[in-house]
C-alpha cells in the first residue's frame, strides 16, 4: 500500500507546514536525501504543544507531542514534494526530549514519532536508525523538537 493511501486509511489530521523561524529551510534535498529541520509539535490551531517531561508533562503528553511533531513533519513533506509516495524510506531520527534531568523515558516519549513514521510508511521502510536524547532547554519550551532524514524515490 502507498503512503499516500496508508495516510488517507488513518485519517490523520495535519496542521499546515510550518514555516522556517530563523535563517534554515525545513526541508533540502540532496541527491536523493531529504534532510528534515528540527520540527516541533505543531497543532492544527496553529499553536505548540509546551512542557518539560518529568515536571509538568506525564509519559503520555510527551508521546503525543512526538506524534504531533511527526505530523508536522508530514505537512511539510507533502507541501515541498508533493506527494509523500515520493519517499522511499525514513532513514535517521534523532529526538529531543524537553525533561529534567531525572527523566530517563526519552526513547518512550520519540516512539510517539517512530510509530506514526511505522504505520505510515510500513514496517520495513517507516522505521529508521534513531537516537533520543533528553535537554534542558527547546525554543519556546517545546516539549519534543525532532530531525529526520528520509531517502527519496526517483522522480518518475
Amino acid at each position: 500500500m502507498s503512503a499516500e493511501a496508508r495516510f488517507k486509511e488513518l485519517n490523520l489530521e495535519l496542521p499546515p507546514a510550518p514555516k522556517a523561524m530563523g535563517l534554515y529551510r525545513p526541508l533540502l534535498i540532496v541527491d536523493n536525501l531529504a534532510y528534515l529541520s528540527g520540527h516541533g509539535p505543531l497543532l492544527p490551531d496553529g499553536t505548540l504543544t509546551t512542557g518539560r517531561l518529568g515536571d509538568d508533562l506525564d509519559l503520555d503528553g510527551g508521546y503525543q507531542a512526538a506524534r504531533q511533531t511527526g505530523l508536522a513533519m508530514v505537512a511539510t513533506l507533502r507541501s515541498q514534494l508533493g506527494s509523500l509516495d515520493r519517499i522511499a524510506r525514513l532513514v535517521k531520527t534523532l529526538g529531543l526530549v524537553l525533561s529534567t534531568p531525572d527523566f530517563g523515558d526519552q526513547p518512550a516519549v520519540i516512539n510517539g514519532f517512530s510509530e506514526l513514521m511505522r504505520d505510515l510508511f510500513g514496517e520495513e521502510n517507516g522505521v529508521a536508525a534513531r537516537s533520543a536524547l533528553g535537554t534542558s532547554a527547546l525554543p519556546g519550551g517545546i516539549a519534543v523538537e525532532i530531525e529526520a532524514i528520509f531517502e527519496l524515490n526517483p522522480e518518475s
